[in-house]
């Protein structure tokens, strides 16, 4: 039986034990009460149910009653039974806001419809409640949002370490937010103001990455490199796993020796650095792999924090569609769209491999009004519409053939470089989620 509860206010007990009766058998759960007083002792503005009442009561009207809860929280639905001479009295209190009214005599079913509509409609907004509340709450500033367990913990613990100067390991999969944690612990240290030097292990340039890293003396043009614009700074080095042999040894030298040796250089330039490095899941296997130096990783793990995924804190979600979603709007000069059952229902349904990227990626498609992808989203949508799905539908079904190869999948749907990436980012696709 649901435990939302439907409040039944009606003087005739006879009628009332009769409607208690017909909603626990449609598995509602009905608190009843004789007058509207009792019933309104039972409210707070964070009511999450619905309430059906009687027009024609002593002291207490159904009108009265309705007023009154109005003034508690005027979202909450309040559906009306009404006689046949009260029909004018009901159909005014729907221009004031009631939610429904049922003429007797009525249909039991008809009734129980009604008030599984109401409740669906109080949980749509009490979830938008929760949605702006968590807007608020990532406008604060405090932008790794979550209450589950394991986010709790993991604020606690970069909390701890952030204004130790010691080396860490971020652990998370793509699109969780690594850098978002390296940035955070950045700012909550004694090195705040000072430089965070950011570098993706997995992207650097073959041809002048020694230079690009480490700089280089002499020649017509000595240039300071990426590692010493960090000096008293943090050093993100992202996807870590990623970085060929070359680049480990030369990093587990930085982090041992707090030192670097510029190209063309005779001697080492000292550098006071915090390192805080990230990597997918999996460097353990890639060290016993020999795909990546054991020494390196132990340097590296003093301490390691692990993001959860979002499917590991599923409640976390709506909080954070909140603030994406808000987000999103300001970015897009939209305002904030309601949150239907559909998106949801999508919410809560969906195990968003791309994690909060691809959560904000949806952000993104409520404001401008696309549909989630439900079953039967399509039947309620124009023609355009349907094409760019059934496109997005395909892009998204050769990554996951080609494991998030570029050039295959280019080549598969025959799209030049270009038009493909294009694609990408018109249907929010990351690419990097398909990716093994």
């Amino acid at each position: 039986m649901s435990e939302i509860p439907i409040l039944l206010v009606d003087d005739d007990d006879a009628l009332r034990n009769a409607l208690v009766q017909s909603f626990q058998l449609a598995d509602l759960a009905v608190e009843a009460f004789a007058d509207g007083a009792s019933a309104l002792a039972r409210l707070s503005a964070g009511f999450d149910g619905a309430i059906v009442s009687d027009i024609r009561m002593p002291r207490m009207d159904g009108m009265e009653l309705f007023r009154r809860v109005a003034a508690i929280d005027h979202e909450i639905p309040v559906i009306l039974m009404t006689g046949h001479g009260d029909v004018p009295m009901a159909v005014s209190a729907l221009k004031a806001g009631a939610f429904d009214f049922i003429a007797k005599p009525f249909a039991t079913d008809h009734l129980i419809a009604s008030a599984r509509r109401a409740l669906e409609m109080r949980r749509l907004v009490l979830d938008n409640r929760r949605l702006r509340a968590a807007a608020d709450q990532g406008a604060g500033g405090e932008l790794l949002i979550g209450e589950t367990p394991a986010m709790v913990r993991l604020r606690e613990n970069m909390r701890q370490v952030a204004d130790a100067d010691v080396d860490i390991l971020i652990e998370g999969e793509t699109g969780t937010g690594k850098e978002l944690v390296a940035r955070l612990l950045h700012r909550w240290s004694r090195r705040r103001g000072r430089p965070f030097v950011a570098i993706n292990c997995a992207a650097l340039p073959d041809a002048i990455a020694e230079v690009d890293l480490f700089g280089q003396e002499g020649g017509r043009a000595p240039q300071s490199g990426r590692i010493a614009r960090a000096d008293k700074g943090s050093l993100f080095l992202d996807e870590i796993e990623s970085s060929p042999a070359w680049l480990q040894g030369m990093l587990l030298r930085v982090l041992e020796e707090r030192e670097i040796l510029p190209v063309g250089a005779e001697q080492p330039q000292a550098v006071d650095l915090r390192v805080i490095a990230a990597t997918k899941p999996g460097i353990d296997a890639s060290v016993i792999e020999g795909r990546f130096r054991a020494d390196l990783l132990y340097r590296l793990d003093m301490v390691r924090l692990r993001i959860p995924p979002l499917r590991e804190r599923r409640d976390d979600i709506p909080l954070l569609f909140g603030y994406l979603l808000h987000q999103a709007a300001d970015q897009m000069k939209r305002d904030v769209p309601a949150i239907g059952v559909d998106v949801r229902a999508y919410l809560s349904d969906h195990d968003w491999p791309g994690n909060v990227r691809e959560l904000a990626n949806f952000a993104k498609r409520a404001v401008l009004g696309m549909q989630a992808d439900s079953p039967d989203a399509g039947d309620q949508m124009a023609l355009a519409q349907q094409v760019e799905r059934f496109e997005a539908a395909v892009i998204r079904r050769v990554l996951e053939r080609t494991q998030g190869d570029a050039r295959s999948a280019m080549t598969k749907l025959q799209l030049p470089r270009k038009t493909f990436y294009d694609k990408l980012n018109r249907h929010g696709i990351e690419i990097d989620t398909y990716r093994k």
